[in-house]
């Protein structure tokens, strides 16, 4: 049988390596965050470049179909033409001029449009040109980047298999219904759910506790959960947790000196 001292002295032990694995998963996160975020500028800029020749190329479509309307028009004024000297009727004469003007008219309108098409298509080249530069530059920084956070999230892999070995190895010989109790407070809290009363406070919610509750806890025969936010109270002063890193300085010193 344990008593409640020892029971805790294990469960404080996973603890340690349960908050260290927290930690390590928070970090391995972040990581992955920096990732997502090397490849979604990565992606922005490759989609903005397939938008932009996308765009360019449309263009291209664009001033080849007002070309060809121009070269009919210019067709067109040269067949007007060949008409108009062979006509002998003022009318017709007047009718055929009428309509070259047109053309004419129509023409230089198309010509203009295809002028401020070839203005707007080489714009856009330019704009093509300064995304095609971020993406090189962007692939060339990103690489030894995104190395170096893989290579981290590597190590940080290794370090929780290890600290996992632990656990495991420590949980073996734990008491497991005061285990089981610890890891249902782990899952809602994320942090440290056993805790140590200091100066009559609990250490984890910062709230005074009464003369009473302290008694509960010095005495360790049961578990004692704070009030206010359900945590696991320890005395750290107590014998079962002798020459342990949680017990407090003075009786690690009492331990040292005797």
């Amino acid at each position: 049988m344990y008593s409640m001292q020892e029971s805790l002295k294990s469960v404080l032990e996973i603890q340690e390596l349960d908050i260290k694995m927290i930690r390590l998963m928070r970090l391995k996160k972040q990581r992955q965050g920096e990732l997502q975020q090397i490849e979604s500028l990565r992606s922005e800029l490759k989609e903005q470049q397939e938008e932009k020749k996308q765009e360019i190329e449309n263009l291209n479509k664009e001033v080849i179909s007002l070309e060809a309307k121009i070269a009919e028009l210019n067709e067109k004024v040269k067949t007007l033409e060949a008409k108009q000297s062979s006509v002998k009727k003022v009318e017709e004469f007047n009718a055929l001029t009428q309509e070259m003007t047109g053309a004419e008219r129509e023409r230089i309108n198309l010509e203009q449009q295809v002028s401020n098409l070839v203005d707007k298509k080489s714009f856009e080249e330019e704009i093509l040109e300064k995304i095609k530069t971020s993406l090189e530059t962007s692939e060339t920084n990103s690489r030894e980047l995104e190395t170096e956070i893989k290579s981290s999230i590597t190590r940080i892999n290794d370090e929780g298999s290890e600290l996992k070995e632990q656990r495991d190895a420590i949980v073996k010989s734990a008491d497991q219904p005061t285990l089981k109790v610890y890891e249902r407070l782990l899952r809602n809290k994320k942090d440290r759910v056993v805790v140590p009363i200091e100066n009559r406070t609990c250490s984890g919610c910062h709230i005074a506790l009464t003369a009473q509750h302290e008694n509960l806890v010095r005495k360790g025969a049961n578990l004692v959960f704070c009030e206010h936010c359900s945590r696991i109270h320890y005395w750290q002063e107590s014998e079962a947790l002798e020459g342990t890193s949680i017990a407090t300085k003075r009786r690690r010193r009492r331990v040292l000196t005797s």
